[in-house]
Order: C-alpha cells, then structure tokens, then sequence
C-alpha cells in the first residue's frame, strides 16, 4: 500500500485529507499561508472523492472531512500519524496546532531545518545587542499564550540576513530597557548596529512579517529543496451543461447514490452495531422510496434484502462495494460509477455537487414517504410521520463526511424534530431547515457565485409561495408544500411502466431527467446504452451468468456427491460379504 513517509524531506508533514466539497481557494489558502514554514513542516491535501485515493484514506482511517494528520520528519515505518487536537478547522487553529507540533519534538527527532521556537533568555539578547554579524536581529517582545513570535519566527525561515528570537514579558525591567511599552511588540537591531522599535501599523503577525521582509538585504535563500509543481495553477476545466432549473435530474441523484455507496461508506472499513443498523434503515428507505431507473431501483432493493436477511453483526465494506460494483453480476442491476452533475454543477469543480444532490436526495425522501405512505409497510417504518427524517438524521451524523457540517444538522433536530406529527409537517420541516443552512452560508467560501444561497423556491420557480404581509416577506406554506410535491413529486409511476417509444423531439445531452410533470427521461447516447446493455437479461431469459454458474456448480457437486456415495456403499457392501464369508468343510 501507499505510505506517507515524512523523512523524505526531513520536515514534518501536515497532511489534510477532504473532499471534492473542499474549496480549491481554501486549498490554495492553507499552503500559500504555510509556504514559508516549508523547510520545517510541509503541507499536503489528498482528495479522498478521488477514486485512486479510496485505498489509502481507508488505510489512514478517515471518516470526516477535513481530517488532519501530523506525522515527523525521518518516519519510516507505517503509521496513521497525529489526529489534530484543535477545538475547531480555522486556519489560526491549524497554524497554532502546528507549532505546537512542531514543538513536542525531542532534539534528537527534531527537523534539522526548525529553528529554535522557544522563548530566548533575557542574558542572550543582550549578547546579540554587541554581536556584528552583518544580519538583522529582530526581537519579538510577547507574553506567554501569544504564538506572534513563533510564526513569525517560521515566516522568516526561508529569508537569509536576519534572525528573529522571541522573549516573554515576565521581567518588567527587562522590557523597561527596551522601551516596550506594550505587548507584542519588535525589537530591531540593524546590521550597522544601530537599534531601536519598529513601528507597524498592526501587531499582528502579519504586519511584522512583511516589515520585516522588505527589509534591505533581506531576501529569499536558494531553494534546497525539490518543488513539486503546482496542479491547482491548471485548474480542473468544467464542461459547462445548460439545465433548466426547474427539473430535478436523475443523473444528480444517480451521482449522489454513487458518492453516498462508493465513496462516503468507503471510510469505514467495516459496518457493525448501531453504523450497520444505520445502513440497513438508510438503504432501506432508498429502496422503497426512491425514483428512478428500474436498474438502479434493482440494485438498491438487492442490496436491502441482502442487508435485511444478513446473519452477521458486522460486515466489511468490501463485502457492499462488490454488491453495489455487481461483482456477481446480477441480471438487470446497475449504478454508474462516475459523477455526472447536471442540475447540481457548479461553476467550477469544487461547488455544489454532492451536498447538491444529497438535499435532493433528502427532499425527494421525504415527498414520497409523504405521497406514498404504503412503500414503508412491513419495514417496521411505517405510521411514523418522523421515521424518514430520523433516518436521514441518522445516516448524516453517522456516514456524512462534513464533521461540522452533521453536528448543525443535529443540533436542528434536537430543537425540533421531535414537533413532527405528520408526513406534511415532515416535508416542511426539511425545507424549512435547508434554507436555514443556505442562509447560513451565504457569503461562505463554499458559495458558488453563480449560484448564490438564497431562500428557495425563488419568485420565478413559485409566485404563490411568496407573499407580502404589511411590507414584510412572508411564506405560504400550503403553496409551498404544493411546489416541493410537484418538484420531488411522484415519478413512481412512470419509472416502473414498461418501455413505450417516446415522441419525437431534441435528445438531451445533459443526462435524464426527472421534470416536473413526472416524466422520467431515458439517457441518450452511447453512455445510455452502455448502461442499459449492463442490465440486459442472460440469453434474454431472465437468468444472469450468475444464475447459470450456480446450476453449473450445483450439478458437479450433485455428480460428485452420487458418485461418492456409489463407491461408499460398493465398499461397504464388500466389507460385510468378507465379514461374513463362511468358507465350506
């Protein structure tokens, strides 16, 4: 398997392990901001929506996104590295994470290239007051909680002609001699040797650091060590695919089923106890509820009387991903193995997409429970107005990557689930809660701009939705509970009718789609019939290659049974004639 191996550049490693829902522009964020630390801790992200990247985030053991891990320099033997410990992901976090990493190290494991981060002792800045190396000393006066200082230190590492030590405020006469005043504050002494405070416009480490490399003579050093080019500079082109927004698409339901079975559940190498129940209410709601293609519908009910009948209390992942990837083939089953946005795109890689689809996924749960109640009998869900969303509930705070993300969702059913009495309510509540989450990201780094979060439906898709009571935005919930029906409304009842020409017209190329009116669109083209040709019947008698080797199997071993059983009693027979053999007189 893959290993990560910190020893290579003799530098501590940071590893931050996300998705495809993680900003590029956050990516480019951390390690713009962590560059010049380089030389002593290195920063990394690794893609685990990257199908060549499953393996090794299993092997790490990630469940959430974004997972930091902390592994030191010259480690060669595996290991899954250091989780992050910080309350929280912000950036100021990490980097205080960080250096306090990069601090717990011994000295005999410690990255050549770290500089000292621990505060210098009164006697030793006063040395570097006569010293005349022709290099800048800048002293960094703080008191003991700041990290100003250490970052500032790792900021200046790659720079050559100057030195920065930091001192804590503990010794008031210490600082009285310096003139400082105030705390953090920068002590400069010149190469000239002439000395004194700085003045920036902030003390913050920001300020300090780029004061102190515009310096004069203060410059980059040659890079030692080996750069690997920057893939982000050529960002990912995306094929842009017109949509009318209107419609709900199978292929962004087909394509979150894809991420939810394939990718999410992939961070768990095997399901047991309450992770596996989770699973079986979860696949179990997918499969009696969900629209769509009768091959995909196939699989999923495959799966759940698989899941259902299963005897054991625990089962590897693997043991899904072969179902799900029909490694039995299974006549008339199939699930696409790639992700095909279409009414969930973004306007580049990194926007919309699963979480996209997984709200579909979620309103269109809750619809049809609502409009088909019947689906749930006999799977103990039935006449519970809450079990959809407790299941939803369920599958995000124990399968959904985004951490932080699952623990607002359970915050929102903690205050008010439980209120749920009906199908309708049950309906509503979703909605209610979605556009909670839009508002609350609005203006976030995960907001596409072309599709800014606004309450939805908008004006232009529902007029009746939106009222004005004394020149104040109100909702009409009874029209909005029409529309969300509409929109996620029932496609049961054309997917499962067979096959019958539809009329002519323009052949989308953007994927099926399932439209308002409930009409669900085959694919076209040559991906649609790979797909359907996936799920044709062996010699068009229903039986699948599977099917056949079984009957081949069970006739050998039925042959092989009789034959042994033939020479079993044929010796047996000989043993008792020899037994009771009575030789004449």
């Amino acid at each position: 398997g893959q290993r990560i191996r910190a020893g290579l550049y003799g530098a501590d490693v940071v590893l931050k392990l996300v998705n495809k829902a993680a900003s590029t522009s956050q990516r480019k964020t951390l390690h713009s901001c962590f560059s010049d630390w380089a030389a002593a801790i290195r920063v990394a992200a690794l893609d685990c929506a990257e199908e060549e990247n499953h393996e090794v985030c299993r092997a790490y053991d990630i469940h959430f996104y974004p997972t930091f891990r902390y592994f030191k320099a010259f480690t060669k033997d595996f290991t899954t590295g250091e989780n992050f410990k910080g309350p929280d992901r912000e950036l100021q976090t990490v980097r205080r994470t960080m250096i306090d990493f990069l601090q717990n190290h011994t000295d005999g494991d410690r990255p050549p290239a770290c500089p000292p981060l621990d505060p210098a002792r009164p006697s030793d800045v006063l040395s570097l007051l006569d010293s005349r190396d022709g290099r800048y000393v800048a002293v960094l006066f703080e008191n003991n909680s700041s990290y100003v200082g250490r970052e500032v230190i790792l900021d200046l590492l790659p720079y050559e002609n100057i030195v920065v030590k930091r001192v804590l405020n503990g010794d008031k006469g210490f600082l009285e001699k310096f003139g400082v005043s105030s705390i953090p504050s920068c002590y400069l002494i010149y190469p000239n040797g002439t000395r004194g405070l700085i003045n920036v416009g902030k003390p913050l480490r920001s300020f300090f650091s780029s004061y102190l490399k515009s310096l004069p003579d203060v410059r980059k050093k040659m890079l030692s060590l080996p750069e690997k080019p920057n893939k982000e500079e050529n960002p990912e082109i995306v094929v842009w695919r017109e949509f009318d927004r209107s419609k709900l698409y199978a292929a962004d339901l087909e394509s979150g089923l894809h991420y939810i079975l394939r990718v999410e559940l992939a961070a768990h190498k095997s399901l047991a106890g309450a992770e596996l129940r989770t699973l079986k209410d979860f696949v179990t709601v997918l499969a009696k509820l969900l629209p769509g293609r009768a091959p995909v519908r196939k699989l999923l009910e495959t799966l759940q009387e698989w899941l259902a009948n299963l005897p054991l209390d625990r089962i590897p992942y693997n043991a899904v991903l072969d179902l799900v990837n029909n490694k039995m083939r299974i006549s008339g089953i199939f699930l696409v193995n790639h992700i095909k946005w279409v009414g969930c795109q973004g306007s580049r890689p990194e926007f919309r997409g699963y979480t996209c689809s997984l709200w579909k996924l979620f309103h269109t749960l809750t619809v049809e429970a609502g409009t088909h109640p019947e689906a749930l009998d006999g799977t103990g869900l039935e006449a519970d107005p809450q079990a959809v969303l407790q299941t939803i509930r369920r599958y995000v705070h124990t399968f959904f990557g985004c951490k932080e993300c699952s623990e607002h969702f359970e915050e929102m059913a903690k205050e008010s689930m439980d209120s749920v009495k009906t199908a309708d309510q049950a309906i509503l509540w979703l909605w209610k809660k979605h556009n909670l989450v839009n508002s609350r990201l609005a203006g976030h780094l995960s907001e596409d701009p072309k599709f800014p979060k606004v309450p939805w439906p908008t004006p232009d898709l529902c007029p009746a939705c939106h009222e004005e009571i004394k020149g104040l935005h109100s909702w009409n919930e009874d029209q909005v509970l029409l529309f969300l029906k509409r929109h996620y409304g029932d496609q049961r009842a054309e997917s499962l009718r067979p096959p019958r020409a539809l009329p002519p017209g323009p052949r989308l190329s953007d994927g099926s789609q399932l439209g308002l009116d409930g009409r669900l669109q085959s694919p076209s083209g040559a991906e649609g019939r790979r797909e359907v040709e996936a799920a044709v019947p062996f010699l068009g008698m229903g039986f699948s290659s599977l099917d056949m080797s079984l009957c081949v199997v069970l006739y050998v071993a039925s042959s092989l049974f009789l034959m042994v059983m033939y020479f079993f009693f044929r010796v047996r027979s000989k043993r008792w004639k020899v037994r009771h053999h009575r030789p004449s007189v």
